[in-house]
């Protein structure tokens, strides 16, 4: 879960200094510094993904996100694919961890036959 999870937080940062790069010549200062602070925040969140509150952090930049769009439109459109992307990490990520917990299990309980 941890790795997906972190991909997308990766993406996001790039998407941001994308994002940045168009709204250079029609955003103000304190709009491009948001920006650069968002990206910055996707960057440091993907490490804080080993404890659980890295995930409520990386939750609420998904909302920051979307809300980037009242600077660039384009923004509501690519955040909330990202918001997408995001919670099938977690959830995808949380199945593939029970599958794995299970055939652990399963290998543990073979090897004590």
């Amino acid at each position: 879960m941890r790795v997906m999870a972190a991909a997308v937080l990766s993406m996001e940062s790039i998407l941001m200094g994308f994002a940045l790069l168009i709204a250079k010549d029609s955003a103000n200062n304190s709009q491009l510094w948001l920006g650069a602070a968002l990206a910055i925040a996707f960057l440091l969140c993907a490490g804080m993904l080993k404890r659980k509150y890295g995930y409520f952090l990386g939750s609420f930049l998904q909302i920051c996100l979307v809300l980037y769009g009242l600077v660039i439109t384009l923004m509501y459109y690519l955040g909330a694919l990202f918001l997408v992307l995001w919670v099938f990490a977690i959830l995808l990520g949380r199945r593939g961890e029970a599958i794995k917990a299970r055939l652990i299990a399963q290998q543990d309980e073979d090897g004590a036959k």
